[in-house]
């Protein structure tokens, strides 16, 4: 075949046009992510912290003078990092054996306990921090066993203390550990811990030098996803803790709805702003945020400073975790032999991770029962059965009104999070600008921002648009949250996606769109599916922003729900969280059956 003299003499016109389509198609998917989260990110966030200086309308650092000249605020901010590195800790190792028999199960067992893992996720925690006051309060279940196996004579006081909270934290976040880790190791090859144990290697040892290594990117991803999430959390410290529980997001909650300071807010912000973005920093710096999709860690972060004298410390260490539980494997199958097979297998981790999703799982289950009382108040065990309660909730509109201003508000965010979140995926997959690293991290944002001060500077924003408690305003609210995790999830689908698929449409003469309707949707329906559900579920459940955009006439489900809480505690609530745990159940059940129909 002969070249045209065009083609050979100037071939940089064609390459040239084409550099052009591919910006301009980077550009129109970077835009509408860019645009959005410049409007309703970083300008009320710029405003709120701006306010912080204009102490009494020009500039200074009376705010900041305030803050640091009294002691009690950093003390707040060190129970707020105590707090947060605890439950991180506990969630990661507790998480840790549930993920990783996850990943080893066969499919049947793999579907079963995936809807075990993702009911506690999807269920409000709203619901699940009253399951714990239920559950510890001096009328409760466990007060209630304690004192009827003799073990106690009164009452334990377990309610408003630290070790409340920390129980409760430890709920509420360890199914993002689990599900974190699980995006990590379901990538690891399984060849390697059979070779090891083919070398002559035992079960722990093949587990803790080969295995382990290659899930601790995922352990990280988990760590720093619980552990910044923990730092602006409030519910459960505002529920289940003291006085001296106090965290520095319940420092703003009370700057701005109660003494109306909101420049002392921004600085107090500010001070939690800029604690996060040295935690992020550092961890991008050291392990890279490509593990937050399941990639592998930063040639920075893995290069020669992993070479040192870290390395060999950790690696003694796995190998006297090894040497460890090898003896007590040995001990154990001495008592109690068993079959050859995979070390994954072995009873211990079934036993473990069963303790585990029981703790997640059977707090929340309580509330059924609870429910269906027929007594004026919450006790153990319920009194009579009646359906009282639900009749309450049926005539009351207030709870209709907010339930349904939540389904919309819910459906709303998950359509405009995906028009804006899945281009920007596409882009941070395909494309190969050299400011893909860069985009990223600004998608992650919201994210990494507390949400406390989002809400804060959202109120503010929507407060000089004329859109406080209206749907649109939450909705616009509501997405600003919800985007990173849809970018997030469509990205590590994507990176597992064959664009050869799509290469073989073309060839065969099938255009752009032809090729998306009729290949790229259909494999990545379940995909599309996973990240509306997440955007939704996270409208749904979002309390921090409700709290000062929503009015009161408007409140959403998650706004209602804790008015009634902070009043009294009582049998309606129960019936509540139980209406809230069924439609989890049902959302995810309906999820894995257009997932199975997807895949079949």
């Amino acid at each position: 075949m002969r070249l045209s003299p065009a083609v050979v003499i100037a071939p940089s016109r064609p390459s040239s046009g084409l550099f052009a389509r591919l910006l301009s198609r980077d550009v129109r998917c970077a835009a509408p992510m860019v645009i959005y989260l410049l409007v309703f990110l970083i300008t009320p966030i710029f405003q709120l912290l701006k306010m912080s200086f204009l102490p009494h309308g020009e500039w200074g650092l009376a705010n900041y003078t305030r803050l640091f000249a009294a002691p009690v605020y950093l003390d707040v901010l060190a129970i707020t990092f105590k707090t947060a590195a605890w439950t991180t800790l506990l969630a990661v190792i507790g998480g840790y054996p549930v993920a990783y028999l996850t990943t080893i199960a066969s499919p049947r067992f793999k579907s079963s306990l995936l809807f075990w893992i993702l009911l506690p996720f999807w269920t409000s925690f709203l619901v699940r921090t009253f399951a714990w006051i239920v559950l510890l309060g001096r009328n409760g279940v466990i007060n209630q066993w304690l004192q009827a196996m003799g073990m106690t004579h009164a009452p334990a006081n377990m309610l408003y203390n630290f070790g409340a909270v920390l129980v409760g934290m430890v709920h509420a976040m360890m199914p993002i550990a689990i599900l974190t880790m699980m995006s990590v190791m379901a990538n690891i090859d399984r060849t390697l811990p059979r070779a090891a144990l083919t070398l002559g290697a035992r079960p722990a040892r093949a587990f803790w030098t080969v295995y382990f290594p290659l899930s601790l990117p995922g352990v990280a991803a988990a760590a720093i996803m619980v552990f910044v999430t923990a730092l602006g959390f409030f519910i459960t410290p505002a529920l289940l803790g003291g006085p001296h529980e106090t965290m520095i997001t319940q420092l703003i909650i009370d700057q701005v709805l109660q003494t109306l300071n909101w420049g002392f807010a921004g600085a107090i912000s500010l001070l939690l702003l800029v604690t996060v973005l040295i935690v992020f920093v550092l961890y991008d710096r050291f392990i890279g945020l490509s593990t937050l999709t399941g990639g592998e860690p930063t040639s920075a972060a893995s290069g020669h400073r992993s070479n040192g004298l870290a390395r060999r410390a950790g690696f003694a260490v796995l190998e006297s975790l090894a040497t460890l539980c090898d003896a007590i494997g040995a001990a154990f199958s001495r008592l109690l032999p068993r079959r050859r097979g995979s070390s994954g297998k072995h009873p211990a981790l079934w036993a473990i991770a069963i303790v585990t999703l029981v703790f997640l799982i059977a707090p929340t289950l309580l509330m059924i029962p609870v429910s269906f009382t027929s007594a004026s108040a919450i006790d153990w065990p319920p009194q009579g059965f009646s359906l009282q309660w639900y009749g309450v909730i049926a005539h009351a509109p207030t709870w209709g009104s907010a339930a349904l201003r939540s389904l919309i508000i819910g459906i709303a965010t998950g359509i405009l999070s995906m028009l804006i979140g899945v281009p920007a995926a596409f882009l941070l997959v395909r494309s190969k600008v050299r400011w893909r690293a860069l985009f990223f991290a600004f998608a992650l944002l919201p994210m990494i921002v507390p949400r406390m001060i989002l809400a804060v500077g959202l109120f503010y924003l929507l407060a000089r648009l004329q859109l406080i408690g209206s749907i649109i305003g939450m909705v616009l609210g509501h997405t600003t949250v919800a985007l990173p995790y849809v970018v997030v999830t469509m990205t590590a689908i994507l990176k597992n996606y064959d664009v050869r698929l799509d290469a073989a449409a073309a060839s065969l003469g099938a255009n752009r769109w032809t090729t998306l309707r009729h290949v790229t949707f259909p494999i990545l329906g379940a995909g599309f599916i996973s990240s509306f559900l997440f955007a939704f579920v996270t409208s749904f459940d979002e309390l921090t922003i409700a709290l000062f955009v929503t009015s009161g006439l408007n409140s959403t489900l998650p706004k209602q729900f804790w008015d009634e809480v902070t009043l009294s505690v009582s049998p309606t609530i129960a019936a509540v969280s139980t209406c809230l745990f069924v439609f989890s159940a049902l959302v995810i059940w309906c999820a894995n059956r257009l997932r199975a129909r997807g895949t079949a």
